[in-house]
């Protein structure tokens, strides 16, 4: 009875969409709400479809060998915090870019010697609350191998610096930002968003649950979250955390490396219409989930690609800067002098002074040194000079580099209610 119910209300709600999509019309919000409620029902996770297609698996080979190679060249950097550093800032730039939050890698590396963020941007600043969200994450789950629910609350509560937690009062809805159209309308009751996401919880961590490839998961989990959209803020940039965190706690990655949200940026458009499509058809949608899983197994090849080759190049940078110091210095030569080079790429007298527990005098005069090298830039910020590892700065620089081929899509999340104060 409830299976022949929900092709009932499928069928009403797909002859609404063409309807309002021949007539270009939108009745009312409350006509909005009621079509959602005839339409897509989130369904309870595991999905009830064999998902493991002779395409998808294919496709899911194919990223697990490139994603076994990124974690063998990581280990080619002698300090992890580098990468960790470095990689989670161009994910949380690439990640907030989707939701059109933009800034530089100029800005977000000045930032950097901001320690209390008094003189950066607002887009700057969210993108450190990224990262920092990014991080906070990968130190929560990284031993324990679990992603609760508690977890994604507090990734969630640094990126948005709030505490509001799930959705409780219902008038989310998800708009296209061109026309203004409401394309989706998520769950609006606070009792069904607990226990979707109870359910969400419990896939993403018991595998006797389901036993489908952890990539298929991921790209499931990534849609159900999307679906739920259980904070009032912040849905978008939490989701494309969770993916990195679930692969760091299925075994895939041992570092939050991978640039997923750089893919999905480049893809806005087929990104927003897959996630749609699975949503439109609402029941018999197996070819529509098929499809959206093939669009992130083919994200996670590409970038664990583009990640491989900027990861590579970082290794080299570092050996051509240590072959050029190493035997400069002498015996005052110290890795730590390198390290910092590469972990703060706009480098400061402090940092020198912290990492190698030498005087400001003797810290300024081995960065001026390394400048007459030929391999950092020296500039003078308000009082401070700081020093600029050029080289590396170009590389993120030139793998960051996009030009759009198509007209960005932007959806937007808008309360139609007063939400709660934050």
């Amino acid at each position: 009875m409830e299976e022949e119910r929900q092709k009932r209300a499928c069928i009403v709600h797909e002859d609404k969409m063409k309807y309002n999509k021949d007539k270009n019309y939108m009745s009312s919000i409350q006509d909005l709400h009621t079509m959602q409620q005839e339409g897509y029902k989130i369904p309870e996770l595991p999905l009830p479809y064999d998902l493991e297609t002779k395409e998808v698996l294919k496709q899911v080979n194919r990223a697990t060998r490139k994603l076994a190679e990124l974690k063998g060249v990581a280990q080619t950097i002698p300090n992890e915090r580098i990468l960790i550093s470095s990689l989670t800032l161009q994910e949380a730039k690439d990640s907030s870019a989707v939701e059109n939050i933009v800034t530089t890698q100029d800005d977000l590396y000045r930032a950097g010697l901001d320690i209390n963020y008094q003189f950066i941007n607002a887009s700057t600043k969210e993108v450190l609350f990224y990262r920092e969200a990014i991080n906070q994450g990968f130190r929560m789950v990284r031993n324990k191998s679990i992603l609760t629910l508690n977890d994604i609350k507090h990734v969630q509560e640094i990126l948005e610096q709030n505490s509001a937690g799930f959705r409780t009062t219902p008038g989310t809805q998800l708009k296209r930002e061109s026309d203004g159209a409401v394309i989706y309308t998520p769950p609006q009751d606070g009792l069904e968003i607990v226990r979707y996401m109870a359910n969400l919880e419990q896939f993403i961590n018991d595998n006797q649950l389901s036993q489908l490839d952890p990539l298929i998961k991921m790209a499931i989990i990534h849609h159900q979250f999307e679906s739920i959209h259980p904070f009032y803020d912040g849905n978008g940039r939490t989701g494309r955390i969770i993916n990195i965190l679930y692969l760091v706690i299925s075994g895939l990655l041992d570092l939050p490396i991978l640039y997923l949200s750089r893919y999905i940026t480049h893809h806005k458009g087929e990104y927003y219409r897959l996630i749609q499509a699975i949503r439109d058809k609402c029941t018999d949608n197996a070819a529509e989930w098929e499809a959206w899983i093939l669009f992130m197994l083919k994200g996670v090849e590409t970038t664990a690609d583009d990640t491989i080759s900027l990861v590579k190049s970082i290794g080299q940078l570092m050996a051509e800067y240590k072959n050029i110091i190493r035997p400069d210095f002498g015996s005052k030569y110290n890795h730590e002098l390198l390290n910092g080079l590469f972990y703060h790429p706009y480098t400061k007298i402090d940092h020198v002074v912290a990492n190698m527990q030498v005087s400001r005098q003797t810290a300024s005069k081995y960065l001026d040194h390394i400048v007459s090298l030929g391999l950092l830039q020296k500039e003078k910020m308000g009082k401070e000079n700081y020093y600029i590892n050029t080289r590396l700065m170009n590389l993120f620089i030139e793998f960051g580099r996009y030009d759009p081929t198509e007209i960005p899509i932007n959806i937007e999340s808008v309360h139609v209610n007063e939400t709660p104060n934050l």
